[in-house]
């Protein structure tokens, strides 16, 4: 008896606890993006510079209809991260954005872009994460070009 009294009332004790403090609630697994759907912009000549990077950077133009083939791109790392405002890294105060795309082979990209009329500075140092060039489209918008290390 005196353990039914006393199962009783720890029972009681702990339900009344557990009215004061309820288990936390379960939090939903949170929700993720795939990946980049696409880049918009502003763009001075739109179907001149569309052309332009499908030309020199083979970035398919976007269909105009819907059975049309948009282009796509390698699996491979994205870096996604916003600067400061005050950065120099775009160049121009005003510049907004810029492109990254990952090469196969830099020395050969920069080549095809120097051929094609494009000034391309080829970073000489190698990093832990690959090498770099910095370039430009025709608008004036920087372009990195980065092959990733092997």
């Amino acid at each position: 008896m005196r353990f039914a009294v006393l199962l009783s009332t720890v029972t009681l004790l702990f339900a009344g606890a557990a009215a004061a403090h309820p288990p936390p609630k379960a939090t939903p697994a949170l929700e993720r993006v795939d990946g980049i759907g696409g880049f918009f912009f502003r763009s001075k000549d739109p179907k001149a510079l569309a052309k332009w990077y499908a030309d020199n950077l083979g970035v398919t133009q976007t269909p105009t209809t819907y059975t049309g083939e948009a282009w796509r791109q390698a699996a491979g790392v994205t870096v996604f991260q916003p600067f400061p405002a005050n950065t120099t890294y775009f160049e121009r105060p005003e510049q907004a954005f810029m492109l990254n795309f990952r090469v196969k082979n830099l020395d050969t990209m920069a080549a095809q872009l120097r051929r094609a009329g494009a000034v391309v500075e080829v970073d000489p140092q190698t990093y832990p994460n690959g090498r770099f060039a910095m370039t430009h489209d025709p608008e004036g918008n920087p372009i990195q070009l980065w092959e990733p290390k092997p």
